[in-house]
């Protein structure tokens, strides 16, 4: 599993940071969307005005702790992204690829 990204969240919930791999660097958002349904996202992954993933709050079976479930999607990867935004020992948000 690596890093792939790392943010910061603001009071009104909404993360803001930046993705890095091998092919994609861009600063991005997450924000939280109202749900129209039970399996809908609970939060948009945007870059420069484009919608490229979607993600679920989730929390960790043994602490309890929130976490969120994140699928990034974009014509230049070879196949979506599945990765978890967890918050770092010092405060900041990581983004951890779990392909």
């Amino acid at each position: 599993m690596a890093q792939i990204g790392s943010f910061t969240r603001g009071e009104n919930g909404i993360y803001t940071g930046e993705i890095r791999t091998l092919t994609l660097r861009v600063k991005a958002s997450i924000r939280p969307v109202e749900r129209d349904h039970d399996k809908a996202p609970d939060h948009r992954v945007n870059a420069g005005g484009v919608e490229f993933g979607a993600g679920w709050t989730k929390a960790a079976r043994e602490t309890g702790a929130e976490y969120l479930s994140l699928k990034l999607d974009d014509p230049s990867f070879p196949a979506p992204i599945y990765a978890t935004l967890t918050q770092g020992d010092d405060g900041e948000y990581k983004l951890i690829c779990s392909r």
